[in-house]
C-alpha cells in the first residue's frame, strides 16, 4: 500500500482499464446489443464526473489513494462518489489519508479473501467540512480488529451499522 507509483505506471493501469472498457463496448456493438453498450457509456461518464470531482477538492493525497486503490492487491474492491460540486473547502490532507490508508490495511486484515466484498465511500462537501460516509458490504471474519481500530482512532467516527457482513461509518472532517 505505500508503493510509491510513478507517472509511467499509472498512464499504463489508466490505459489498460480503458482497453478493458472500450472492448466491453465494443463486445457489447459486436453482439447488437446497443442498448447495455450505451448504459456501459453511461456508467463510464458517471465515473468519470465522479473522479473529476474527487480530483478538485484539493485532497491530493485522499484521492491519489482511492484512484489508485483497486490497481493494488485488496480483499475489496473500492467504489466512491462525490455528492455535489461545491467549492472545495480546506480539509486536514494528511490526517484523512493516513487514516484512510491505515482503515484500508485493518479492513484487509479482517475481512475474508475471495468473496464480493466491496467498499464505497460517499464524500459529501459541506460549508464547514467534508462528511466521509464509508459502507462495506462483505464478510467480515475479525470484527474485533475492526472495533480495536475504531477505538484507536484519531479520527471520530460514527458507527452506523456493524455486523458480519456489513459496516457502516461517518467520518466528518472539520475545516482546518
Amino acid at each position: 500500500m505505500d508503493k510509491e507509483w510513478d507517472i509511467v505506471e499509472v498512464l499504463r493501469h489508466s490505459r489498460h482499464d480503458w482497453l478493458n472498457r472500450l472492448q466491453l463496448i465494443k463486445g457489447n456493438l459486436d453482439l447488437n446489443r446497443i442498448d447495455r453498450a450505451k448504459e456501459y457509456i453511461n456508467e463510464i461518464v458517471i465515473e468519470a464526473q465522479h473522479e473529476s470531482r474527487l480530483s478538485n477538492l484539493r485532497l491530493p493525497k485522499f484521492a491519489s489513494l482511492l484512484l489508485k486503490l483497486n490497481w493494488e492487491r485488496h480483499l475489496f474492491l473500492l467504489e466512491y462518489e462525490v455528492i455535489n460540486d461545491l467549492e472545495a473547502v480546506e480539509i486536514n490532507d494528511n490526517i484523512l489519508s493516513n487514516w484512510t490508508k491505515s482503515f484500508f490495511i485493518c479492513l484487509d486484515q479482517a475481512i475474508e479473501a475471495f468473496q464480493e466484498n466491496h467498499l464505497s465511500i460517499t464524500i459529501q462537501p459541506q460549508s464547514d467540512g467534508v462528511r466521509f460516509f464509508f459502507d462495506f458490504s462483505g464478510i467480515i471474519i475479525k470484527k474485533e480488529l475492526i472495533e480495536q481500530f475504531l477505538n484507536s482512532s484519531e479520527i471520530q467516527c460514527v458507527v452506523k451499522e456493524f455486523s458480519e457482513n456489513e459496516l457502516s461509518l461517518e467520518v466528518f472532517m472539520p475545516i482546518v
